[in-house]
């Protein structure tokens, strides 16, 4: 993601390839717990109450997004790279991804 910030277009295309494609395609609420969990930093019972889910939905949630992706939303690396990742899909998609 630091690559990507630098303004590396490879780094870039590289985080949509990888993280924000699968999460886009992947259905489910996948994404939209994503987001929750990171704007909740991290507190999934939290992010459970927002999306009016079981907190064990949420964990179902972010383990698929863990196997699509490679990034776990609740480690502080893979947070970053998400939040990264996201942020530039929204700037160069034109279409907000967290509204």
């Amino acid at each position: 993601p630091e690559r990507a910030l630098d303004g590396d277009p490879l780094a870039r295309a590289a985080l949509t390839e990888r993280v924000v494609r699968p999460l886009r395609t992947a259905g489910g609420g996948v994404l939209e717990t994503v987001r929750a969990v990171l704007a909740g930093g991290g507190n999934l019972e939290a992010s459970a109450r927002a999306l009016f889910v079981h907190p064990n939905t949420v964990r179902y949630r972010l383990k698929r997004a863990a196997e699509l992706t490679g990034q776990v939303a609740t480690d502080p690396r893979g947070a970053w790279t998400l939040q990264v990742a996201l942020a530039l899909a929204d700037l160069d998609g034109g279409r907000s991804l967290w509204h």
